[in-house]
Order: C-alpha cells, then structure tokens, then sequence
C-alpha cells in the first residue's frame, strides 16, 4: 500500500513536507553542520527545503528589497536573510505564513504555510498592508535527488523535528539547531558522545 503524500512519521516510503531536518553532529558537508531545514517538497522524485538558522552575515531582508528595487513601506532591521541552501544561490525564496498569497506563485506547503518564489512575495514584504504575519527570506535552498533524502536518513545524517512557528521565523538563530534537538528530547552533549561511536 502506497504511503499518504504527507506522512506523519519517518518511516520507510514517508514524505516529510511540512516537517524540518535536523542536522547530526559530525555531517559530512560542512554547509549543513548544525543545519536545520524546513522541507518544503518532499514525494518519489526530490525534496526540496531551506535552512532556517543560517543568516547571510550582515545582510537585512530590507537591505537586499533596497538593493533589488523594492522601497519598503515598512522596516524591519533585525530581519536577517538566510542562506536556504547551495542550490541557486542566486534565487530568492520567501517562506511565509498563508495569510499572504499570490494568486500566480504561492505554493501552499503545510497547515498555515506557504512559498513564494516571485518578485510578488518581495514587494510584500515591504508593504505595509500585504505582508505576511511571519516570513523568512532564503537564497538558495537545499535540494535532493531521487531517493538521495531517503539514504541520508537511513545513514542517520538528519533528525526529524515538527516545526513550529519560532525554530522557523524565530530570529535566535544561533540556538535553533539545540532547541530543535531538544524539542524532540536530544541533547546535543548526548549526540557528540555517540557520535564518535561505532
């Protein structure tokens, strides 16, 4: 029997829209070390998500609107954009909550979420009346191949984690990944010392 397009769990043949991966101590790429991403697509053919917790130093989403053209109504100054991933890292994508949506661009994700990959999501934004309640701005995402996803957890390089509005659009960056291991009852001391474990 074929599994629902949104499993709840992690089992064999489950897809994980909707949920995030938490990155084991000692990952082998050193772009995903201590990651954690939100999967935004997950079914037979690839999964596709962006890493909430890796801020492009410096750079504000206000900043990048101005350097793109869009005048913001609003400011937002601590509002830092992220680096989703190292596929197109030229290409913004903007996670949001589903109370903005562009009739031609947003894909709903999960229960109360949505993507938006067009310039509409930008001058949103920026807008006083059309922005989203909570949105995050990624360059770049983190993408998979077919199966490749389903080996990565088998080989125990990622952890699932529920997702929930403040690992998400939370703006303490730096302690995302701890609290993520601790929402589901990990330490990340626990993790280092059976890490080095055969």
């Amino acid at each position: 029997m074929d599994a629902p397009e949104t499993a709840p769990l992690d089992g064999e043949g489950q897809f994980l829209t909707g949920r995030l991966l938490v990155a084991m101590p000692g990952i082998e790429d050193p772009r995903f070390e201590r990651a954690v991403v939100y999967l935004c697509s997950h079914d037979d053919e690839q999964a596709m998500g962006l890493a909430v917790n890796r801020p492009v130093e410096g750079l504000t989403v206000y900043e990048l609107l101005d350097k793109l053209g869009v005048e913001p109504e609003v400011r937002a100054p601590s509002d830092l954009v992220m680096l989703g991933g190292p596929v197109e890292r030229e290409r913004g994508f903007v996670l949001h909550t589903d109370d903005y949506v562009s009739p031609d661009s947003t894909s709903p994700v999960a229960d109360g979420l949505a993507l938006t990959v067009t310039r509409d999501a930008l001058d949103a934004l920026g807008s006083r009346i059309h922005r989203p309640r909570r949105a995050i701005l990624a360059l770049g995402y983190s993408g998979w191949g077919p199966g490749q996803l389903e080996q990565e957890l088998r080989d125990n390089v990622w952890l699932i984690c529920d997702a929930d509005e403040a690992l998400l659009f939370g703006d303490d960056h730096e302690s995302k990944w701890t609290r993520a291991l601790a929402k589901i009852g990990i330490t990340a001391d626990h993790l280092s010392a059976q890490a080095g474990r055969a």
